[in-house]
């Protein structure tokens, strides 16, 4: 808890000469979303763009609170993110699972896993709008788990681990029918179990190599709609873990605020089958 007090404290520092230099140069719903582990992309993959609309002259700044409900669990993150001169992304988020229906029957009703998530992204080279390649970024996630008694009951062998990640972004303009399109395609190393709230590695392997996809229709300047897909490594035998995927619609009414809501399907979770439900996140830029 500290180190995450600490992260925030650090950030909003790094982030005060900002807030009279955030860019307007980037065209609006560019600069994605925030994903539950805080990087910039959408709800369940992080793209290649990075967090905001700062061009390469400027610094920027978001923030965001997302909420999941499922039949039986909920999922609340926050975070931030600042990047420089639209070549480095630096985020941190606190991701917490309440264990609902599970909590219950195992008798600890309101327990929750809850872990930090520590994020740099640096794009190599390309533009996701301009010139014919796409945007194509680095990214690490460090995450710590808080509460791993549960995690450790189960078979994870660790309490933290870090993701690596390479993403290629690309926006096509009048792609389809007339209408902008964006593609976003991720690969990931990882050896995290449900992202992490249930700790690293297990009794069924370790890091693994993944995939993730994205691609996003924008209707106009201000509304998008799409899905996403995300591949997990499944490393523990008490229960199979499912890919996750999505359906959502963005909004951008200006470039200061954007809220996306989506359909998620995460599958099977610590036992318990058929985890769809409802997801809301509102980010705030500078």
């Amino acid at each position: 808890m500290r180190a995450a007090r600490g992260a925030f404290a650090l950030l909003a520092c790094l982030l005060l000469p900002a807030l009279a230099r955030a860019g307007d140069g980037r065209l609006l719903a560019t600069g994605g979303a925030s994903m539950v582990e805080g990087s910039a992309g959408g709800g369940l993959v992080p793209w290649a763009v990075l967090s905001g609309y700062a061009t390469r002259e400027q610094v920027g700044a978001t923030a965001f609170v997302t909420r999941l409900d499922l039949p039986d669990y909920r999922l609340d993150a926050h975070g931030a993110a600042f990047t420089w001169h639209n070549r480095l992304e630096l985020s941190v988020a606190r991701d917490r699972f309440d264990l609902g229906t599970l909590g219950e029957a195992i008798g600890m009703p309101g327990a929750a896993l809850r872990q930090d998530v520590f994020g740099a992204k640096l794009r190599l080279t390309g533009d996701a709008v301009y010139g014919p390649l796409p945007q194509i970024s680095l990214g690490v996630q460090h995450k710590h788990n808080l509460d791993f008694a549960i995690p450790k009951l189960v078979g994870a062998r660790r309490d933290r681990g870090t993701d690596v990640y390479l993403s290629a972004t690309q926006v096509l303009l009048a792609g389809a029918a007339g209408y902008n399109l964006l593609w976003n395609v991720t690969l990931r190393s990882t050896d995290a179990n449900q992202l992490g709230l249930l700790g690293f590695g297990g009794d069924r392997g370790g890091r693994r190599l993944v995939g993730e996809g994205s691609l996003a229709l924008l209707l106009d300047p201000h509304v998008a709609v799409g899905a996403e897909y995300r591949q997990k490594p499944d490393q523990l035998s008490f229960a199979r873990e499912n890919n996750a995927s999505d359906l959502f619609v963005a909004w951008f009414p200006s470039k200061h605020v954007s809220l996306v809501a989506a359909y998620v399907s995460l599958g099977e979770i610590a036992g318990l089958r058929d985890q769809r439900g409802w997801y809301l996140s509102l980010q705030g830029s500078l």
